[in-house]
């Protein structure tokens, strides 16, 4: 286990309507060989629409992501809009594991879900659930499960 992730932090779950883990996997596949990114809407752990955002990144997109500000208002005023919350967001690791980096640690903030899908040589993989630790000291798994209906916009 990495330093990123803490063992024995609380589970929590998160719900993806089938949906919206079709159009993330998709995001991941288009965006391959670079890191896609984009928001989860819903309500409490009910995920029902994925919202692709640019990876408007200077660093190389390859292997990190940005999320500029006004399309974080966005993604906001589309939960709002759509009488939702802003739940989290979602990005690729191209051929690498689906496990968060020093780099999403040093950048995530401890109230979203983080949702990373591996895109191992252009092909959709693994795909966990994570949430930051209210210390920001490490990330703690949290259980996906599959389901309901929802809708997701690209």
């Amino acid at each position: 286990m990495n330093s990123t992730v803490s063992a024995g932090a609380a589970l929590r779950r998160v719900e993806l309507a089938q949906p919206v883990l079709e159009a993330i996997r998709r995001h991941g596949r288009q965006a391959y060989p670079h890191e896609c990114c984009g928001a989860l809407i819903g309500r409490e752990h009910n995920v029902v629409e994925a919202l692709s955002l640019p990876n408007t990144t200077a660093e190389g997109p390859r292997r990190r992501f940005l999320v500029r500000p006004e399309d974080y208002r966005f993604a906001e005023e589309r939960a709002f809009a759509t009488e939702h919350e802003l739940l989290g967001f979602y990005h690729s690791h191209p051929d690498h594991p689906a496990r968060p980096s020093q780099h999403d640690l040093a950048h995530a903030w401890p109230f979203f879900i983080y949702v990373i899908l591996a895109v191992q040589e252009g092909d959709p993989a693994e795909l966990t659930a994570w949430r930051l630790l209210d210390d920001r000291s490490a990330f703690s798994v949290v259980d996906v499960i599959y389901g309901a209906p929802g809708r997701h916009r690209t």
